[in-house]
């Protein structure tokens, strides 16, 4: 379900504690006059800009549940020649107001429009702020599973900017917000209990394959014809009963001694490169339930949601979403985007 509404970030129109992730990106600070009154990025200073963000952040914290976070996407730019140092201004004046900096995940853009200063670089980049309280909700597991082959896939988004056909002067992608989305909003949330839906994970025994050492790991389980049982022992010893800890083993561990056997035999044929099997990625074989049966979608806020780009990627991933902003020219293509996600993406 995709809610759009005209309304104020600083001042939503939302109850208490129903929203579970907020994906946004403020406008730039002095790069654009939308005419809108009580527009965020024309203060005067970057400071007084700063000064609004905060302001949000508080009136965000009053809408998030529990678990809820902040993937706040801010670009830097310059005051008398020099880099304002926006994102660093609002990480220490979060920080201050007891917002946690979890990430400060950098947005590498693949192109970019063209600058026509001669005395310095192009930026080619901008920063995706992860601001959290104590406890959060945070799928690794399910980002890892869609961008790390199963592994952490580190800080770094590379991106191509989307063209805006909007007054929106420089709309984040779809990608950017369906990332942050699978990291930070829940599937589920129950009604009655607030339980939020966590995956079941298990071992799994498949490598990445474009790891040479995992390449050579399969290589050698095939030729020596090692079993799914085979892997499964090697992931169930670990490394304990390998070189030094084997001497030093008490014989009161929990493996069967079958299981040791088979991990033997593993470890025998595969060398060294057992410990390819050891820490391979997770794979999901469930969800926790409360055992309510009164289930929603977890739920999204873009509070400045121009032409409603969060919203695709939200409803693209099952969850519900509501979308903010002064403009009610965005509000009208952002309805209209929601009705059509294939020619919005």
């Amino acid at each position: 379900m995709s809610q759009h509404v005209v309304a104020d970030a600083r001042h939503l129109p939302l109850s208490d504690a129903t929203v579970d992730l907020v994906v946004t990106s403020p406008p730039y600070w002095r790069k654009r006059d939308y005419g809108v009154d009580g527009q965020l990025g024309q203060e005067t200073t970057p400071a007084g800009f700063v000064a609004a963000i905060v302001d949000c952040l508080t009136e965000w914290r009053r809408v998030l549940t529990p678990t809820g976070s902040v993937f706040l996407n801010v670009g830097d730019g310059y005051h008398r020649r020099a880099l304002a140092g926006i994102p660093g201004r609002i990480e220490a004046a979060a920080a201050d107001t007891g917002w946690l900096l979890r990430n400060r995940i950098i947005w590498t853009k693949t192109r970019g429009n063209p600058d026509p200063a001669k005395d310095r670089l192009t930026p080619r980049h901008e920063y995706v702020l992860h601001l959290t309280p104590a406890r959060y909700h945070y799928d690794l597991t399910g980002y890892a599973e869609q961008y790390g082959r199963g592994a952490n896939p580190g800080d770094v988004w590379e991106i191509a900017p989307e063209r805006s056909l909007s007054p929106h002067l420089a709309p984040f992608p779809v990608e950017l917000a369906r990332r942050a989305i699978i990291l930070g909003c829940p599937r589920t949330v129950c009604t009655e209990c607030g339980h939020v839906a966590q995956r079941i994970t298990e071992p799994s025994g498949e490598l990445d394959p474009s790891r040479p050492q995992a390449r050579r790991a399969m290589q050698l389980a095939a030729e020596a014809g090692l079993t799914e049982a085979h892997l499964a022992a090697i992931r169930a010893t670990g490394i304990s009963d390998a070189g030094k800890a084997l001497r030093t083993q008490t014989g009161t561990g929990r493996n069967s001694a079958e299981v040791q056997r088979l991990a033997a035999e593993a470890k025998a044929a595969l060398g060294g490169y057992f410990r390819e099997f050891t820490f391979g990625p997770k794979r999901t074989v469930g969800w926790t339930d409360c055992g309510h049966n009164a289930l929603r979608a977890g739920r999204v806020l873009d509070p400045f949601s121009g032409t409603g780009t969060t919203g695709i990627a939200a409803t693209e991933l099952g969850r519900d979403y509501v979308g903010v902003d002064l403009d009610p020219r965005c509000h009208a293509i952002a309805s209209t985007r929601s009705k059509q996600p294939a020619l919005a993406a």
